[in-house]
């Protein structure tokens, strides 16, 4: 996988700003991702595509974590920006407090690349969320790998 350098979005997030987020969101986020997005914080990628299930997927990049969303260029690409969109479609319960699937990398078309907490909430997998398939309250999700670090070795 090659990054795209020159998309990498600063600045970079801090362990502050990230335990910040971990605790909105009521999670910890796996190592594998914690060191993607420090060092590759919303990148774009050269030849973003896997395949999954039979299709082929886009990544359009990945998703950032930016302080001030509203006073960046690239605020629409922050991962509460996007969670805050679509946040009542990655949920079947009305009464979660935090989350269960978070959007990490935006896919061609409307979908996402996210890390699903569901089934365990120390060691989440990705997960392929689908906005046209899903409803408030009714998320349809595909499951592409069991790890960060292992749907990072797909996009190789």
């Amino acid at each position: 996988m090659k990054i795209k350098q020159n998309t990498i979005v600063k600045p970079l997030p801090t362990d502050e700003l990230i335990k910040e987020h971990e605790k909105f969101w009521r999670l910890k986020l796996p190592e594998s991702f914690l060191t993607f997005i420090k060092e590759n914080n919303g990148a774009e990628i050269e030849n973003g595509t896997f395949e999954y299930n039979n299709r082929c997927y886009a990544i359009e990049r990945f998703l950032c974590m930016l302080d001030d969303i509203e006073d960046h260029p690239n605020g629409i690409y922050d991962i509460d920006a996007v969670f805050t969109q679509i946040g009542e479609r990655l949920t079947n319960n009305e009464d979660l407090l935090g989350t269960e699937i978070l959007p990490v990398a935006s896919i061609f078309a409307g979908d996402f690349v996210c890390l699903d907490y569901r089934t365990d909430m120390h060691n989440p997998s990705v997960c392929i969320w689908s906005h046209e398939e899903s409803g408030d309250f009714d998320p349809v999700t595909y499951k592409a790998a069991d790890s960060f670090s292992e749907f990072l070795k797909i996009l190789q």
